[in-house]
């Protein structure tokens, strides 16, 4: 399949379509489920202060790729007998993602980095490193997705390539998401080096243990607000969660059971 060819319909309804899909998880995710900021959180206008103001400019940001999704299912309907062509569903699959990944770059160079109304994250301390996070894992790999559909159908033997592209994307995705740090008072796992004892990292690390498996290598720690869990590789562990490659390593907010 020539470039020109992969370019066709239905690439660019498609493309239209994932460019809104991905503002739309932007809005939801990050404005309204998480709450992590709003479109102009970051405005110094009297305008916009009022919580009233931001929840209205979010709602028009919504507004916005609801014409934006629209006008990607217009085009796809136009297109759609392309859909049926040898290639047409590699073009979706290839658009989708393409938007998806575009819609990330544009929002965090301009949004975030250009005119600075609004972060990935407003409460940490190094909000462009979540910028650049969100920026790899939410726009750039999509992109490289794209790229490994679309090369899969001009390679011998490339017909499965396309499913596989999509889940190493996947896969990626939620191990960068798994490494996020985790949040004030949370609990951390650890894998401990051969021969280092529990406790010498608990006093290191000024945490609490919060549970150690038989073995004596598997800790639960509890770090102090603030703590970075990357120098616990300086008081020896091996793997921990939030802090590099883990696993199906993964955080959860303290329990009752956990805090008594």
């Amino acid at each position: 399949m020539t470039r020109p060819a992969l370019l066709s319909p239905p690439f660019g309804g498609a493309f239209v379509l994932g460019f809104a899909l991905s503002g739309f998880f932007d809005g939801v995710l990050l404005h309204q489920i998480l709450q992590w900021h709003h479109l102009l959180s970051l405005v110094d206008a009297p305008q916009v202060e009022s919580l009233h103001a931001q929840i209205l400019a979010d709602g028009a940001f919504h507004a916005l790729m609801y014409a934006v999704a629209v006008v990607g299912l217009i085009l796809l309907w136009r297109s759609r007998h392309s859909l049926g062509q040898a290639g047409g569903s590699r073009r979706l699959v290839v658009g989708v993602l393409a938007g998806f990944g575009v819609w990330n770059i544009v929002d965090v160079g301009l949004f975030h980095w250009i005119l600075e109304i609004h972060h990935i994250r407003l409460d940490v301390s190094d909000p462009v490193l979540w910028d650049a996070g969100w920026l790899v894992v939410l726009g750039l790999l999509p992109l490289l997705a794209a790229v490994a559909v679309a090369r899969g159908a001009q390679s011998p033997g490339g017909a499965g390539r396309g499913p596989a592209a999509i889940a190493v994307f996947l896969a990626a995705g939620l191990g960068a998401w798994n490494l996020r740090p985790p949040p004030a008072g949370a609990e951390t796992m650890v894998l401990l080096r051969p021969g280092v004892e529990v406790m010498d990292t608990v006093v290191a690390a000024d945490a609490r243990l919060v549970q150690i498996d038989a073995s004596g290598s598997i800790a639960i720690l509890r770090l102090p607000d603030g703590a970075n869990p990357w120098m616990l590789y300086r008081h020896g562990a091996l793997m921990v969660q939030g802090a590099g490659p883990s696993g199906c390593f993964s955080w959860s907010r303290p329990t009752a059971g956990a805090a008594a």
